[in-house]
């Protein structure tokens, strides 16, 4: 590795490793989770329940059905997953009381993307293709003549007749959708439009001479078991699958496989100032958050006597409106307050004692188009935090947390920038205004990046440390800062 490569500032590199562990919310959930477990989180299982509460160790797992509010002890670290695809973690402060607030930083780790469809199996032309179907609003065209491949889940039994959920990631280049030649289509570098449907179907492989007689674009059932699924994709692709799984073909019994662009996230630009990468739109702010709550759980601030308690949420489905039960508007948040602080009293005053930062990532200025941003709101990459503001509530920040927000950022000598949309183009939005109705205060921000929603996007790499300095400052402040407030 020369230098050049080697430079960069070391929250960066930390993020790459991250995204590169990462193609899918459950990769980004896993290692999430082996970070907080680094900084001694004890995990708090979902969904099996048990017959009594029991003192939370790092030998002894509860799970979400429990009864495990009753376990929690004031200094503690926890953390909970759903569904494989959803994150909670949150440290309780040494004097925590049911009532106090809950101090969160939301994000979210799905992006769009290309998932495999339940039946895969597609013919034509002497290729075999892998059915797929788009997730989110991505910029397709970027998607070709790509180096792809494939991540997920497996579910797969064992020789006890057991099932169990593993995770898959293939690190070789094994799709590709191919653009047409411009021979074949004149005009079309100049006006590329193509069916989503029809001309979107990935390549796997050259059926082979033997094959030629089977009969194109069918899937066809060789079992009537609904969980044998050999007949729905090219048993080629169940055999890798297996083969990475080190099991047989025949004990896979169902996936969810999504496919991510094989080339490695980097840093780039003259001095890497950059980070060319995919999944930016939110991994970027999702590693901030783990990293800022796993240093905060690991430092002397730690054990600070009182103020609220301190929470990461990471989300997944954002890109699709949240609504699922690991999505935002799900109870996750809501049944975390509920359970800290059980009672309707309680719960009123811990929600009144609440602040959300709702992270996601913002639009930095493009110097092509320019006009596409407000004058006096052109966000620029490595230009510290984001905080975007929208009157019609796409976003959920207001004056008052949008000042919260910048007293943090003072207290570790960062930088602000302003983001509001020009009143002729529509606002997007994220998970702040879906949390918001709770009742917290809450305030939407982000960093500036490049290319949102691409296969490659590009974010700052300076930025990244910005990050994880509001999220620590947040952590570490804010019950003082909440002390010298009189907003009622």
């Amino acid at each position: 590795m020369t230098m050049m490569q080697q430079a960069g500032p070391e929250a960066a590199h930390r993020l790459l490793d991250f995204v590169n562990a990462s193609p899918t919310p459950f990769h980004a959930v896993q290692a999430a989770s082996a970070r907080l477990e680094k900084a001694g989180f004890q995990k708090v299982k979902h969904p099996v329940a048990r017959s009594g509460p029991s003192e939370i160790s790092p030998s002894k797992q509860i799970r979400e059905q429990d009864d495990w509010e009753k376990t929690l002890k004031a200094g503690g670290k926890y953390y909970l997953t759903r569904n494989q695809s959803a994150l909670l973690a949150f440290t309780l402060p040494q004097k925590w009381q049911p009532g106090a607030g809950v101090s969160i930083v939301a994000t979210h780790v799905d992006s769009p993307n290309l998932r495999v469809r339940p039946i895969s199996k597609r013919f034509k032309t002497g290729y075999l293709q892998v059915g797929v179907e788009t997730y989110g609003g991505g910029i397709w065209h970027t998607w070709f003549d790509r180096d792809l491949s494939l991540a997920g889940r497996v579910v797969i039994a064992d020789k006890s007749g057991n099932f169990h959920s593993r995770l898959v990631k293939i690190d070789k280049p094994l799709l590709r959708i191919p653009t047409l030649a411009i021979h074949l289509e004149r005009g079309a570098a100049d006006n590329f439009k193509f069916n989503t449907e029809t001309e979107f179907v990935p390549i796997l492989g050259l059926l082979e001479s033997k094959l030629n007689s089977t009969g194109e674009n069918k899937a066809e059932q060789t079992s009537s078991n609904p969980t044998d699924i050999q007949g729905n994709h090219h048993s080629a692709l169940l055999a890798l699958l297996a083969d990475h799984l080190s099991v047989a073909p025949e004990t896979i019994h169902d996936f969810e496989l999504h496919l991510y662009d094989a080339q490695p996230s980097v840093l780039g630009g003259l001095h890497n100032e950059f980070v060319f990468s995919p999944r930016m739109d939110n991994q970027f702010s999702s590693f901030a958050a783990v990293e800022a709550i796993s240093t905060f759980a690991s430092s002397s601030s730690f054990n600070v006597l009182e103020g609220n308690v301190n929470c990461i949420a990471l989300f997944n489905h954002e890109e699709i409106g949240s609504v699922s039960t690991s999505g935002a508007e799900s109870s996750l948040i809501p049944f975390l307050l509920q359970r800290l602080s059980p009672g309707p009293s309680a719960y009123a005053q811990s929600v009144a004692r609440s602040f959300l930062i709702s992270a996601d990532m913002g639009h930095a200025v493009h110097p092509n188009y320019a006009s596409k941003h407000e004058d006096n709101h052109t966000p620029r990459i490595n230009g510290g935090i984001v905080i975007k503001t929208n009157a019609k509530q796409r976003y959920a920040s207001d004056a008052l947390g949008s000042f919260v927000v910048k007293k943090l950022i003072e207290k570790k000598g960062g930088k602000v920038q302003e983001f509001e949309v020009r009143n002729d183009m529509p606002c997007g939005s994220t998970v702040g205004p879906m949390l918001s109705k709770i009742g917290m205060r809450t305030v939407d921000v982000g960093c500036a990046m490049l290319s949102m929603h691409s296969i490659r996007e590009t974010a700052g790499s300076q930025d990244v440390q910005a990050a994880i300095d509001l999220f620590t400052s947040f952590f570490e402040g804010f019950a003082d800062l909440h002390r010298s407030l009189n907003f009622e």
